[in-house]
């Protein structure tokens, strides 16, 4: 730590300088408060790495006839965080994990969400198109499904691929806001689901 005034380099528990008597504090608790918000972000990114490791061992655990809980607190920060911090591999791992949960809350309704190896390989066929398609139907899927947990969803798949497609007209943010309409209510569905079960 330096001093803002005369560059002196500063002990870490200096209220003032030294040299020039400047008052180090405002500093301080700048540096403290950056700290406590990376501590905070770091803890949050633990918790979804422990998340991954336990979908991929609790499979292989889980009882027959044991309902699962599934995960009701997904963020879009942590989503673009992680998805920026693995280069794009945690994108991939959450739309696995998404529509393993929505094919769990909405089972029973005629439709099944597609997993993580028919995205990659249809969207890498299809350019990409395939990846709207996903958003469009798992956008229907929980707006119809909503009603059988006592609640009603305002978006529906138009409303998701519409914010893909034209809204990424708006500097590019459109896909960020269909990508919070289908985690808001997916955790939503999870949520109703995990309540229903007592999990």
């Amino acid at each position: 730590m330096f001093c803002t005034k005369c560059g002196a380099k500063l002990p870490d528990n200096a209220k003032f300088c030294p040299k020039c008597g400047n008052p180090c504090t405002i500093k301080k608790q700048f540096s403290e408060q950056v700290n406590q918000t990376f501590r905070s972000t770091e803890r949050k990114m633990e918790s979804e790495i422990h998340n991954v490791k336990q979908s991929f061992s609790s499979n292989d655990q889980m009882p027959a006839g044991r309902k699962e809980r599934l995960q009701d607190d997904r963020s879009l920060a942590i989503y673009i965080l992680l998805s920026i911090v693995t280069c794009g591999i945690y994108s991939y791992y959450f739309i696995y994990k998404m529509a393993h949960d929505v094919n769990i809350a909405c089972e029973g309704d005629g439709e099944m969400t597609s997993g993580l190896a028919a995205f990659i390989i249809l969207s890498f066929l299809t350019c990409g198109i395939y990846s709207f398609y996903w958003s469009y139907k798992i956008g229907n899927r929980l707006c119809t499904n909503a009603p059988r947990y006592g609640m009603t969803f305002p978006e529906n798949g138009t409303t998701v691929l519409v914010w893909d497609l034209i809204g990424i007209l708006l500097c590019g943010l459109g896909p960020f806001v269909a990508m919070h309409i289908l985690i808001k209510n997916s955790n939503r569905i999870c949520n109703a689901y995990n309540r229903q079960n007592n999990l």
